[in-house]
């Protein structure tokens, strides 16, 4: 098994914490691992996306030109991998500030309302972990008590205390997930 994705957004949407925990499950999975994240200078407000591999395998190279999974969370992400997820694949997308949606009929997409669902858990913090969630849904790679692992091993100590609320948005992200197409 080996999945490779890239999660897309702007900066400050949590798309490389994402990743990060994505790719800590892995690790305490005993699988192999590849994270690399890219960003602008800007940061906050900027694009910014992470490719994460997960494998059974060795993995050659962290430079993908396409994916398995494409996890996106604003249009200008959306206009630029849509077209690099691999026919089959799967596209996850969050529709807030989305004017095109996905049009591609040769891949399965998802549509998870996190935005949304972040402000009835009174945290826009959970938005990811929400993401997260969806994801897991559909490619359970990775086990939940793995995930929270990774979360403990990506937050700092000062944080902990939130780790059961970003169980809840993970589980509620899968309980929202809707296949489009």
């Amino acid at each position: 098994m080996t999945e490779e994705i890239i999660i897309a957004g702007f900066g400050g949407q949590g798309v490389l914490s994402m990743g990060k925990i994505l790719a800590y499950s892995g690790i305490m999975q005993d699988q192999e691992v590849a994270w690399m994240p890219s960003y602008g200078p800007e940061m906050r407000g900027g694009t910014a996306n992470v490719t994460v591999i997960i494998s059974d395998s060795r993995i050659s190279s962290p430079i993908l030109q396409e994916f398995d999974t494409a996890i996106i969370l604003n249009q200008q992400s959306l206009d630029k991998f849509e077209k690099m997820v691999k026919p089959g694949g799967t596209l996850i997308y969050d529709p807030n500030g989305i004017t095109r949606h996905p049009q591609r009929t040769d891949i399965n997409i998802y549509r998870v309302e996190a935005v949304e669902e972040a402000t009835r858990f009174e945290n826009s913090k959970t938005f990811n972990m929400i993401v997260l969630g969806a994801f897991l849904k559909i490619k359970p790679i990775v086990k939940l008590e793995n995930v929270v692992k990774g979360l403990e091993k990506s937050l700092p100590q000062r944080h902990h205390h939130l780790i059961p609320m970003n169980q809840e948005a993970i589980k509620r992200g899968m309980e929202i997930v809707k296949k489009v197409n």
